[in-house]
């Protein structure tokens, strides 16, 4: 299994959880602005990432899925976002769900559900164990599928 973890990262924390879900899973690991829609078809699995920002991913994790159109269409993918741990941050949702919800737009297979991870503050740090629960996290996706 190729598997490929995309994320973008304004405080470095979602940078970290994409890390550990690449090392849990032997992933490649790439910022968004290092990737082309045009190579993911050579991957088996596409995990894409972001922080939430005003629910929502952000704008370059926005214009990814974008451009992907078709490019996706048939690959396995997953979904995760950091997150503020606070209670008025809930109105607005968080970023995973909706790059899910793009992904199985284009036509691409979701594999578990969008997972957050949690910031303690609006730069962070991530909460304790958090990099943990990200690596199997990975190793539940990729388990959840016979390659």
């Amino acid at each position: 299994m190729k598997a490929l973890v995309i994320y973008d990262s304004t405080y470095g924390n979602t940078e970290k959880v994409a890390q550990a879900i690449g090392e849990a899973i032997a992933a490649e690991v790439r910022r968004v602005s290092q990737v082309n829609p045009a190579d993911l078809k050579a991957f088996d699995l596409v995990i894409i990432g972001s922080p939430t920002m005003g629910g929502r991913p952000t704008e370059a994790i926005q214009g990814l899925l974008k451009a992907m159109g078709a490019a996706v269409r048939g690959i396995n993918v997953a979904a995760f976002d950091t997150r503020l741990t606070s209670k008025w941050v809930r109105i607005f949702s968080y970023a995973a769900p909706r790059i899910a919800d793009s992904l199985k737009g284009m036509g691409a297979t979701l594999l578990g559900s969008p997972e957050g991870f949690f910031v303690l503050g609006k730069e962070g740090p991530l909460k304790e164990g958090e990099l943990e629960r990200a690596a199997a996290w990975g190793k539940e996706i990729v388990q959840s599928k016979s390659w």
